[in-house]
């Protein structure tokens, strides 16, 4: 096959907007970005860039399992060809020479998909869905903190400094004014995502101090999953031209509550377009009743797709400051103190929102594994527990509590595996298992502070 670059629309819209260079990205397990940067001229006249299939593999530290652990593994790492999806490509408005983004689709050089490719994990999934005529509908809501610059990891997290000069040290949900203190940080973040038509919705601050989040006009998956990931690459790179960062950790601050990445769900029939979600007499239907069913008996297997780093569980912990964290997948209506949340809405807008993701995972993971649950839900007609009235928290914790017993279910739900596939579901199992080790062999201030002297 040629591996030579055929895509027309490309030099039309570089040409119109004088790129000069183009980064070539894919998403790892972890979704750090990677890929090539290459000259504008050279992308568009050359052969397709390639990568080792081993970036799929790697620990979030850059490391690798150990070879008992992928013993599926091809040890050759066979090359890949980047392919651009030309409804992914995005200016870098930041870039001082006009640069192009765009996110790729890694395949073989014999054509094949790579399966690890989360990017292809999600695709997979919306195939199952495209076979049966159903188009799933998806809003991201993700929130994240802003922090002080710390170059010194033994230090705790810090709020920044707003306009007044004072850090906040109150909860100040929903507050314009805690906003308008980063005024400046958030009008370059909107600029940035104009020029990227990134299709935000709206801004408000969060319970946290310095924790804000940010809703996306729902819309396709895939389309929503690329939107989330450059949103994050364009939040971190407008936070430190500000003097701070911007963090995604599920929970960085011990003292404060977590982030999360909250997902509406919809489903439409792919030829009519209608909610199917909606039943009649303003009733939800049965679809919507055996999704929701999907997703309180799979979720609790698909929880390392959705929490997937050992920091992940300190958000879905109940504390005095775990905020409105879920600890089950109980399911009510317009209620925040369960996993799925049913929003009061008009029939065409039936959806359920899955609170049970961090902002700290892989978007295309997260969309994939929440779908692939209530697929599984509908096949197989699941029916739902009765709908939580009051507070969820009284139900308890049924969640795993650590990454380690979640790999563990994930690793038992062979449904799961095939729906996401399998040697994917290998990989990603053999890749957190090697980081949970990494973990472990870190000896924290905890233990020094209160077993150095005393045990």
């Amino acid at each position: 096959m040629s591996n030579r670059q055929e895509h027309p629309h490309f030099n039309d819209w570089f040409q119109t907007r004088g790129i000069t260079e183009v980064e070539c990205l894919v998403t790892d397990l972890t979704g750090i970005l990677k890929g090539k940067i290459m000259p504008a001229g050279k992308y568009l006249g050359g052969g397709r860039p390639r990568l080792p299939d081993s970036i799929f593999i790697q620990t979030v530290t850059g490391g690798y399992p150990d070879d008992d652990d992928i013993h599926f593994w091809n040890p050759a790492e066979r090359d890949m060809e980047l392919v651009p999806d030309p409804n992914a490509i995005f200016l870098v408005p930041w870039a001082d020479d006009a640069t192009a983004q765009i996110i790729h689709d890694c395949h073989y050089l014999t054509g094949e998909p790579v399966e690890l490719s989360p990017r292809h994990v999600l695709k997979r999934v919306l195939s199952f869905y495209e076979a049966r005529g159903w188009k799933p509908i998806v809003a991201p809501e993700v929130e994240f903190f802003l922090v002080k610059t710390n170059t010194d990891s033994d230090y705790p997290l810090e709020p920044p400094i707003g306009r007044n000069g004072r850090q906040e040290s109150s909860r100040q949900s929903f507050s314009i004014d805690a906003v308008n203190e980063f005024d400046p940080l958030f009008e370059e973040m909107y600029d940035y995502c104009d020029a990227m038509n990134l299709d935000l919705d709206t801004l408000i601050h969060e319970e946290g101090a310095g924790q804000m989040e940010v809703n996306f006009q729902h819309g396709d998956p895939l389309r929503l999953a690329d939107q989330v990931v450059m949103f994050k690459r364009a939040l971190r790179e407008t936070a430190l031209r500000h003097g701070m960062y911007a963090t995604f950790m599920a929970k960085p601050m011990a003292n404060e509550p977590g982030s999360s990445m909250h997902l509406h769900q919809s489903l439409l029939d792919a030829e009519s377009g209608d909610n199917l979600f909606a039943g009649e007499n303003g009733k939800s239907s049965r679809l919507f009743q055996q999704f929701i069913g999907g997703l309180q008996h799979y979720l609790p297997s698909a929880m390392p797709l959705l929490a997937p780093n050992v920091n992940s569980y300190r958000r879905l912990m109940r504390t005095e400051t775990s905020g409105s964290a879920p600890t089950n997948v109980e399911w009510g209506t317009d209620n925040r103190t369960v996993g799925l949340r049913v929003p009061v809405s008009t029939p065409e807008a039936t959806r359920v929102e899955n609170r049970l993701a961090g902002a700290d995972a892989n978007p295309y993971l997260v969309m994939a594994a929440s779908l692939a649950c209530g697929y599984l839900g509908m096949l197989g007609q699941l029916e739902p527990r009765p709908p939580m009235i009051g507070s969820a928290w009284s139900g308890g914790h049924t969640l795993p509590d650590d990454i380690r017993p979640a790999l563990d279910m994930l690793s038992a739900c062979q449904p799961l595996a095939e729906v996401l596939g399998e040697r994917f579901t290998n990989s990603y199992l053999a890749v957190k298992r090697a980081e949970h080790r990494e973990y472990f062999q870190v000896i924290s201030s905890w233990e020094r502070e209160h077993l150095l002297l005393r045990v």
